[in-house]
């Protein structure tokens, strides 16, 4: 399976994540949002990609955070979940990238436009690199599981 989905655990149980809604967009539209932000449980979070969560391969990585990006998570998660801030589409912002961004609001990442994540964070190997980078020169906790042998996964 190449790309994957990514989504933040702000609380327990409760994943913050960027998916489509409406038709498929090759090019972002600004007048025309076919997107949204919602709240996945953990089960169904990880059926996003099909089939059983269980068998699902998965990277966890837990970054310790400040009790102000706390309070800034849960404001832009408020926020994000009420406005749609931009549209999904295959060339502009996506679940990694969307993640990215909120990443970068609370100083984790560097900081970019919606524009600049997007090229730079086009598909979810892109942010999965950076944050295993990050992950490993900070000594974060990382739990990874092997997904089901009779699916071929992307090799990280």
């Amino acid at each position: 399976m190449l790309g994957g989905h990514v989504g933040i655990e702000g609380d327990s149980g409760r994943i913050l994540n960027f998916v489509p809604n409406g038709r498929f967009h090759w090019f972002t539209r600004s007048d025309n949002k076919h997107s949204r932000y919602t709240i996945y449980s953990y089960d169904r979070f990880y059926s996003v990609m099909g089939g059983d969560p269980d068998s699902n391969k998965k990277a966890i990585v837990y970054i310790p955070i400040t009790q102000q990006q706390k309070q800034k998570f849960d404001s832009i998660s408020i926020a994000y979940l009420q406005v749609i801030p931009y549209d999904y589409a295959l060339f502009g912002m996506r679940c990694a990238a969307a993640a990215y961004d909120i990443l970068g609001q609370l100083d984790i990442f560097p900081a970019y436009c919606h524009s600049r994540t997007w090229k730079k964070i086009l598909y979810p190997k892109k942010l999965r690199k950076r944050v295993f980078k990050k992950a490993a020169a900070n000594h974060w906790k990382i739990v990874r599981q092997d997904g089901s042998h009779r699916r071929k996964w992307e090799k990280d």
